[in-house]
């Protein structure tokens, strides 16, 4: 780890965004930063100036100013740019750069063909569906939700919502029943719109029986719009409207509604894993400059480029996605499986739309270096100037294959965040090289740091991730949760004022950061914390292994308690006593003795939400005698049958008196 495989180039400053806002800074405001370093402990220490600086130099359109910037430095509480109304869909429909006939939203999917649309054409469907929403009776604060995938209409609604002041929340529609209601019972929305169904691969997917239910579970919704998407001949539901009759001409204007900067914009929601999922409000502002930040200066997006992120509407990369428009760039959308017919597929698809940046997850990655895919090989990629990979910590062997298979030339970008700030908070930046599994950077205006059990910063170790300033795009807070209590329960209540994310991260002394896993899934054996990424590196790099998990049972009374690992083995393949041998001799070689677990048993599947995360606690709850239904809220999983294989081993294990090691 640690290897150098990308060097900015030596005019990075003229070529780069952030080159250009570093100039902005020594002509508007006398400052001079002579490295990345310098310019972020200034963005997290002035936070007055660094935000300010933010908002002009990318000229934020605003109704009134702000009276200042931020009041009330404390978390939480802290309140942003007090006096400001603006709308976030305003500036994002600014697109910066692009002409009215340059492409802007570039769509392909399994279910229909390709569909582009230019920069007028997308603000004249926002300005329609705006219109239709009105026509419907949607003003400031009600809420619409959309049961709908990864294409131009949910973009549009987005943008139409919001641009009302109106309040946005999505599902993907492979989201359950179950797992929708949970999550649209909170906010009570006033309109949904949905889908029939959907392709995935070449497989249809009937969705109008879900859709039924969702209506019939939700007693606030006054409209229902269909979007004939599987069929497009296809009649809305009873009772509902068509979306084309939604988006119908009308000589009514593009009006922007002017909202504080806190006022809600949209509304995500946690994984919903365990217990109903916490619905994270995000404010018009602090989305806004947030993204902007990242979008222009850590990614490096401008108007030459064609932005794509594999997401689905239910993942807030699919929010992070389509602010791109607001820094100028093009964005990409896609709709399907990623791997039909073959792991190729979004490779080629890039290929296609010219796509300059490339964004998918670590466990992408992997699965196309683990299948010996060579995408430089598969598909023109010249075009492509940056990878980014998130969703899960990207080992050294997956930053190497991508600047093996991929290209060597451009810049990988590992990043971390989630949806509670809807942004990654550690990333890459074009200033600083890219080592080998490293994260690059801490982001400007996030003051992220490792603090050790006692609380104490710490650098070069293990600790707990932190955040210890403000950042504009921390939610507004949890919907209905008028006393705040759930929200400081969820982030504050270790730290008193400061975030605690629930993350292991290493910050080393220039910077990089290492992050090795949720801190509650930690593997915690005689008093050594042990991360879960690196684990799984190890393990999934042997060619039999597909897949893994790994639970750490801890002994009350102090001892090692009981390391378990499952894997998910190569089709044909059966665990055997030579392959746990195999397994084990790595484990202790290329990490520790600790690392070795007492028993490793093959399993059909690891639980993956829909956003491909592993799912360590439930199965540990599981393990230690948790009923699956209280487990997991099997609604928000990819494969909540999965489950059930580790409910037969607990009920195996507790009718054992002594179970035998290494089985």
């Amino acid at each position: 780890m640690g290897d150098v495989l990308w060097t900015p180039p030596a005019d990075v400053r003229e070529r780069s965004r952030i080159g250009n806002y570093l100039r902005w800074l020594r002509e508007h405001r006398g400052l001079d930063f002579a490295d990345y370093d310098e310019l972020w402990r200034w963005s997290v220490t002035d936070l007055d100036a660094f935000w300010r600086s933010v908002w002009e130099h990318f000229e934020v359109v605003a109704h009134t100013p702000p009276a200042a910037t931020l009041t009330e430095v404390g978390m939480p509480g802290t309140n942003w740019f007090p006096g400001a109304t603006l709308n976030y869909a305003e500036n994002v429909l600014r697109m910066p750069g692009l002409a009215d006939d340059d492409p802007v939203v570039i769509a392909h999917g399994q279910t229909r063909p390709p569909v582009t649309l230019t920069a007028g054409e997308l603000r004249g469907q926002v300005r329609r569906v705006a219109a239709g929403l009105r026509r419907l009776g949607v003003v400031a604060g009600d809420r619409v939700a959309a049961y709908a995938p990864n294409i131009p209409e949910t973009y549009v609604l987005l943008l139409a919502t919001t641009s009302l002041g109106a309040v946005f929340s999505s599902c993907a529609p492979e989201f359950g029943t179950r797992s929708v209601t949970d999550r649209w019972r909170q906010i009570e929305p006033k309109v949904l719109v949905a889908v029939d169904g959907y392709r995935y691969g070449d497989k249809p997917v009937d969705r109008r029986g879900e859709v039924a239910a969702i209506r019939a579970a939700l007693p606030t919704l006054a409209h229902t719009v269909g979007i004939p998407y599987l069929d497009p001949a296809g009649a809305p539901p009873v009772g509902a409207i068509a979306w084309d009759e939604l988006a119908a001409p009308t000589d009514e204007p593009a009006t922007f509604t002017a909202v504080p900067f806190d006022h809600p914009l949209y509304v995500l929601y946690s994984s919903g894993t365990t217990g109903l999922p916490k619905p994270i409000v995000h404010g018009h502002g602090g989305v806004l400059l947030e993204h902007l930040k990242m979008l222009a200066l850590h990614h490096d997006l401008g108007p030459s480029d064609r932005f794509f992120w594999f997401t689905t509407t239910g993942w807030m990369m699919w929010n992070f996605l389509v602010s791109g428009p607001a820094v100028g760039a093009a964005i990409v959308l896609f709709d399907g499986d990623p791997g039909h017919p073959d792991l190729g597929a979004l490779w080629r698809l890039a290929a296609r739309t010219g796509t300059t940046y490339f964004g998918t997850s670590a466990p992408f990655l992997l699965a196309c270096r683990k299948a010996g895919l060579v995408p430089r090989e598969v598909a023109d990629l010249s075009a492509l100037r940056g990878v980014g990979s998130t969703g899960a910590p990207l080992p050294a062997e997956g930053f190497r294959w991508v600047y093996e298979n991929v290209g060597d030339d451009l810049q990988l970008q590992s990043l971390s965040g989630g949806t509670d700030v809807c942004t990654g908070f550690v990333g890459g930046v074009p200033l600083l090289p890219v080592h080998a599994g490293e994260i690059t950077c801490r982001a400007l205006g996030a003051r992220v740091e490792a603090r050790s059990a006692d609380g104490t910063p710490v650098v070069g170790e293990l600790g707990e991730l932190v955040i210890t300033a403000p950042m504009p795009s921390m939610p507004v807070g949890f919907w209905n949760d008028p006393d705040g209590r759930r929200y400081r329960e969820a982030y504050f209540e270790t730290y008193p004022g400061v975030w605690r994310h629930g993350d292991w991260i290493t910050i080393n002394d220039r910077g990089g950061c290492v992050i090795t896993g949720r801190s509650d899934a930690t593997l915690n054996r005689g008093g050594v914390r042990l991360g879960t990424a690196e684990f799984y590196s190890v393990v999934e790099g042997l060619d039999e292994v597909v897949d893994s998990v790994v639970v750490h049972l801890e002994d009350d009374e102090g001892g090692a308690g009981e390391l378990l690992l499952f894997v998910v083995l190569t089709d044909g393949l059966a665990l055997d006593d030579e392959l746990r041998g195999r397994i084990c001799r790595e484990l202790r070689t290329a990490l520790s003795p600790r690392h070795v677990p007492d028993e490793i048993h093959q399993v059909r599947a690891v639980p993956r939400t829909l956003s491909a995360k592993k799912l360590e606690v439930p199965v540990k709850k599981i393990l230690t005698g948790v009923p699956v239904d209280r487990a997991a809220a099997t609604g928000a999983l990819a494969n909540p049958e999965s489950l059930n294989a580790f409910a037969a081993f607990a009920q195996r294990r507790a009718g054992e008196s002594t179970p035998a090691a290494g089985r």
